[in-house]
């Protein structure tokens, strides 16, 4: 019922009540854009002292038992992006768990110390410590320090060097191997704070209707066995799977052991280096890949800018672009252990030619040249120098998905790209598929709109899908619930693989009391996304001159996608095409904004929201701020 807010100017510290935040924005991502919409101005910049920092849990975070339940989200304008923009990261393991434990529906950072601090959030108390003693250590160490000190029932976020020495994709860091990007770690280094340690007795909540829930989530968690087989390379008899805490099922999340501790190796960031590593030496590769997500995730580097990055240093070094004597780096051995450690200790410290990466990747190429930036648009997603995946060109209703969000919006990006692999392996006869090209068809029934969406080859519907999309992702990243578990898309047993878009909805109600169907929820949502739309226009988002792509998506033809090498997707009829060749045509692109834009009730020569709309979602407040600005149509 509170949320904690503390200016680090000034060491003081109050609370706010949840309730009037959750009556009309739910929790998590909803509440805190609220809150950033009230206390911050569209002046303040990433690392200026006003800049605020929230971290938010949502109405499900801390009811165990639930498949990926135990989420939890910081936002706040980030470096990442050009320009700066407010944006999340979502995190997962038991960090959010506890601040909710201790007596904190969330946390609002404002300020800066004058000099290196932690903050202790016990249920009885909240105070600012100092942290000279860790400053200058790596994430893994401060962790290590801190729980040397207060025990180990602790639960610890924190940074690393990167983001204490301001690095725009520096992460955020929890005791327990969540990491969180965006861009937020360089924010919580630029107020001087190391960490926030949460203590509590507390480990469980109540539901509601507690009998309701048990039901409901035994009946998910059968439905949900089996489904994830998972796409992540295998290092046999070092890793392992493990689910996050509190999950009840688990994904394709696996562990591995070095030295008597334990480290994370899923998803995108076994990838940073696993390619380079294995060309350079197969027998070691694994090892080296391994090395580089530990070196990332101890300084707090982000993989997904640190993976193209490598990509691209390597091929500017092979055309010529860049050497060994001007970088300081041993471009000829990308792959090897000696590379990664070099790369990502100049990087972090800022160290000589790691000092221009350190600003980005899109900074860097500029100020090498023409060359060196033509080079990068064939690893780059985003202007945050994001890693290129999920390509528009082979999935359609990706194009609005990235056009409308300030960073590359993973949490939505999976819906369609993860049914697409599914239904590739039916195709391939897998012996695991079981998603055909029918059932592909209910899912776009189901949850994008209509059957139109299961056509990856044309526009057709794809609007509607990604206004679902992103209503849906908005209202889970409320609640907040795990993007690879939720929505249930489809299961394996069952006759048509049917998957089930009430299921939010019930377990929102099952445990808050509060009886809500799934439109109702996904009006949430709506009802989210277009404050955060509002909050992005006051920055200086520029509506729909600002939605755009990057422009080797409209001008260079599609020739491979990672894992769909033949770029193969279905049309209307289910016939098996390959989208190799395909470019986003501008103007093709213009007429799916335009259709967006109705959609979702605003301006579609403008991309700017009416007054009649943001009123229809209750957000006529929200309006009236807008007007004052000229920025509604």
């Amino acid at each position: 019922g509170k949320i904690l807010k503390i200016d680090l100017s000034d060491g003081k510290t109050s609370t706010m009540p949840t309730s009037v935040y959750a009556e009309r924005f739910l929790g998590g991502r909803g509440i805190a854009v609220k809150i950033y919409w009230e206390m911050v101005s569209p002046q303040v910049r990433a690392y200026d002292p006003e800049n605020c920092l929230i971290a938010m849990t949502g109405p499900l975070t801390g009811f165990r038992g639930i498949a990926g339940g135990g989420r939890w989200q910081v936002c706040s304008t980030s470096p990442l992006m050009e320009p700066e923009m407010f944006t999340y990261a979502n995190l997962g393991q038991k960090w959010g768990t506890w601040l909710k434990y201790a007596g904190y529906d969330g946390m609002v950072i404002q300020g800066r110390s004058e000099k290196p601090c932690y903050i202790y959030i016990s249920e009885n108390s909240v105070e600012i410590r100092d942290a000279a003693f860790a400053w200058g250590k790596s994430s893994f160490e401060t962790c290590d320090i801190l729980k040397s000190k207060l025990g180990n029932t602790v639960s610890i976020l924190t940074i690393g060097q990167a983001a204490e020495n301001l690095v725009p994709f520096a992460t955020l860091a929890t005791d327990d191997g969540s990491s969180g990007a965006g861009g937020l770690g360089g924010v919580m280094g630029s107020k001087k704070l190391k960490a926030v340690v949460v203590s509590s007795n507390k480990r469980s909540f109540n539901a509601v209707y507690p009998e309701k829930a048990r039901k409901l989530t035994k009946h998910i968690n059968r439905i949900r066995a089996g489904t994830w087989t998972g796409w992540l390379e295998e290092v046999p008899g070092r890793t392992k799977p493990r689910a996050c805490y509190g999950c009840s099922t688990g994904c394709f999340r696996k562990v591995y052991m070095e030295n008597g501790k334990r480290y994370n190796f899923f998803c995108q960031a076994e990838h940073v280096y696993w390619k380079p590593a294995h060309d350079y030496d197969p027998h070691e590769g694994a090892e080296k890949a391994l090395l580089a997500i530990r070196l990332c995730d101890q300084y707090g580097l982000d993989t997904t800018v640190m993976h193209p990055l490598i990509n691209w240093l390597s091929r500017c070094y092979r055309e010529g672009v860049l050497g060994e004597e001007e970088t300081g780096l041993p471009l000829s051995k990308v792959g090897s252990a000696g590379f990664i450690e070099a790369l990502t200790r100049k990087i972090a410290f800022r160290e000589g030619f790691g000092d221009l990466l350190a600003r980005g990747i899109l900074q860097a190429a500029k100020a090498i040249g023409k060359k060196a930036y033509e080079l990068l648009h064939s690893e780059t997603s985003t202007s945050g120098g994001e890693l290129r995946d999920y390509d528009p060109r082979l999935v359609p209703a990706n194009a609005l998905l990235y056009a409308t969000e300030p960073r590359r919006p993973i949490n939505q990006l999976h819906e369609m790209n993860h049914s697409l692999l599914l239904w590739l392996k039916w195709l391939n006869g897998d012996e695991d598929a079981f998603l055909s090209y029918e059932d592909l068809v209910t899912t776009a029934r189901l949850f994008w709109g209509g059957a139109a969406a299961a056509d990856y080859t044309s526009y057709k519907g794809k609007a509607l899908a990604a206004k679902k999309i992103q209503d849906r992702a908005y209202a889970k990243e409320s609640l907040i619930l795990c993007d690879l578990l939720w929505p249930v898309l489809w299961v394996r047993g069952g006759d048509d693989h049917t998957g089930d878009p009430t299921l939010e909805s019930r377990l929102f109600s099952a445990i808050t009391g509060i009886e809500i169907d799934e439109a109702g929820l996904n009006k949430w949502g709506e009802k989210i996304f277009n404050l955060q739309r509002a909050l992005l226009l006051r920055q200086g988002w520029a509506g729909k001159k600002d939605d755009r792509l990057m422009d080797y998506l409209h001008e260079e033809q599609l020739q491979f996608s990672a894992l769909n090498p033949q770029c193969l997707v279905p049309d209307e009829k289910g016939r098996v095409v390959s989208q190799k060749g395909f470019k986003i045509e501008r103007e093709a692109f213009e007429k799916l904004k335009n259709e967006y834009y109705v959609l979702r009730g605003w301006d579609a020569e403008s991309g700017l929201p009416t007054a009649a709309k943001l009123d229809n979602l209750g957000l006529s407040d929200t309006a009236s701020e807008l007007e004052k600005m000229n920025l509604l149509a």
